[in-house]
């Protein structure tokens, strides 16, 4: 009895694997073409400001788009009209305000959002509609209070001033994502013997970081722009403990405008902030799952 084997030709089985090459959509193009055109539309006014600060003085009226010569003395001689002290007074009035809107929005955020008491809705509603007020209305009024109270430096008023702007939006974002957080991860680590602050600490901080980072991000931006509050208060405040606001707008006279010291304080003004978004952008992502895992 004889047994016949049949093989495979050779050369089917040294045929090269011919692997598909997955082609963009034109649909994924249009919202690739799309989304470079608003980031550049974003970037130009940056790219305008740091060429602007750049300009030779005999060059800013020139037609073309960038100068033929780079002029860095701008950015050198900006710091002896004491725009550094203006960068720390700035530093120390949005850092100050960030601190104090997380201090007293987190507690109020947690209770409302885990306490259903009597007056709850007419209490969120009530920090909604302080919203509604313009801090241009109320400017005679707070420069007034704050002459009342007579304290030691503009600083510490702006402070006071710039938290209460932004305590009502840190609250409202804060206690949605409180609420979101469901409340059994804070009773299963009770049980566990964690008490509620640890649980708060441990659990729903961790969760609630995006939120956080929300309300801190939205409070130095906001405290780091205001000038019209600024400009009101610190009126009797030397030069080097102004507000970097206040500073930029010294540079606009009544008759001329200092263009290169204008452009080249407002190229510096934005590093702060850009610095700060970089730091805490990663912290967004880590926060959805940390806390999470016992």
């Amino acid at each position: 009895m004889t047994t016949t084997v049949l093989s495979a030709p050779a050369s089917s089985a040294a045929a090269p694997v011919r692997r598909n090459k997955r082609r963009a959509k034109p649909r994924t193009m249009v919202f690739a073409i799309l989304g470079y055109a608003v980031a550049l539309i974003f970037i130009l006014p940056y790219v305008e400001m740091v060429i602007t600060a750049l300009r030779p003085p005999d060059e800013l009226l020139s037609r073309g788009y960038l100068p033929k010569h780079y002029d860095w003395s701008n950015f050198t001689t900006l710091w002896k009209t004491g725009f550094g002290g203006s960068i720390w007074t700035s530093v120390k009035i949005a850092g100050g305000a960030t601190l104090l809107v997380l201090v007293v929005a987190l507690p109020a955020a947690y209770y409302t959002a885990r306490r259903r008491f009597r007056g709850r809705a007419l209490f969120l509603l009530l920090v909604l509609a302080t919203q509604m007020f313009q801090p241009a209305a109320m400017l005679v009024g707070i420069q007034r209070e704050f002459n009342d109270l007579n304290l030691p430096s503009p600083t510490y008023s702006l402070i006071l001033v710039n938290a209460g702007f932004n305590l009502a939006f840190a609250v409202w974002i804060l206690n949605a994502y409180f609420s979101s957080i469901p409340a059994e991860l804070e009773e299963a680590a009770m049980i566990d013997g964690t008490s509620r602050i640890g649980a708060l600490r441990r659990i729903t901080l961790p969760l609630a970081l995006p939120g956080v980072v929300t309300a801190l991000i939205f409070t130095f931006i906001g405290a780091w722009n205001e000038l019209i509050v600024a400009l009101t208060l610190s009126l009797s405040a030397t030069p080097n403990h102004r507000p970097i606001t206040v500073t930029l707008n010294n540079y606009i006279g009544q008759y001329s405008i200092d263009w290169g010291h204008l452009f080249a304080g407002s190229v510096i003004a934005t590093i702060p902030v850009i610095v700060l978004f970089g730091f805490i952008e990663g912290k967004v992502v880590g926060g959805l799952t940390a806390g999470s895992i016992k």
